[in-house]
């Protein structure tokens, strides 16, 4: 009899073994499970689709190059804002911190015409509004376009275009020679592809900017 008990007991604790091994082993499956899927999650994590591209441009008005001096030309920091519902026209396209030449975009199929809008200007298919003024074709003087080295004047209705990442757009009013306007567009900085890679005066993360590792472990749970 004891020689079964003893057996009994035997077997009882190798059953027990068995099981204490099994939950060692299910545990250790479920934290190398959970630390892979955690891994690539922090490998494949990309950030929310975040517009924010940039393009070049410049406005001659009877050879004068417009300055936009005033600073209600300009945005400051809060227009950058994610795109949605809830973004505003000003913030889908704009400029920073007084510098004239650059136009920050950062929503999807944001127009010229758009952009002209925001900064309260218009350009038509024969005119330019400014704040203050109606430039309208007469004569001799006429509306010229110019984007990306391609002139477009009186080819097409520049506001119905998209702004597309790194143009170089010249607006330019007036009685003026093609050799005048291609001087005027060379005048124009290509400045954009620096900003798309770096960080905006107004510290505006560029749309094509890395993820850092701080940003992988926000985004991790």
């Amino acid at each position: 009899m004891q020689n079964v008990k003893h057996l009994l007991t035997k077997v009882e604790q190798g059953w027990k073994s068995i099981f204490s091994h099994r939950s060692a082993w299910l545990a250790s499956g479920v934290l190398l499970g959970a630390l892979v899927i955690l891994g690539i999650r922090f490998a494949a994590y990309k950030p929310a689709d975040h517009v924010h591209y940039h393009a070049n441009f410049a406005v001659y008005i009877n050879g004068a190059r417009e300055e936009f001096k005033d600073p209600s030309y300009y945005e400051d920091v809060l227009a950058c804002a994610p795109t949605g519902n809830d973004i505003t026209p000003a913030e889908r396209a704009h400029m920073h911190d007084n510098v004239n030449n650059v136009v920050h975009v950062h929503d999807h199929a944001v127009t010229w015409g758009q952009f002209f809008t925001n900064i309260g200007w218009y350009i038509g298919d024969d005119f330019v509004k400014t704040r203050t003024t109606m430039y309208t074709a007469s004569g001799n003087s006429e509306l010229h376009i110019m984007l990306n080295n391609q002139d477009y004047t009186g080819l097409t209705l520049i506001t119905n275009m998209l702004i597309k990442d790194q143009d170089v757009l010249l607006v330019s009013f007036g009685d003026i020679s093609k050799a005048s306007l291609q001087q005027e567009y060379k005048t124009i900085p290509h400045t954009a592809h620096s900003y798309d890679v770096g960080k905006d005066p107004a510290s505006c993360s560029a749309g094509g900017g890395s993820v850092t590792t701080g940003d992988r472990f926000k985004h991790l749970f």
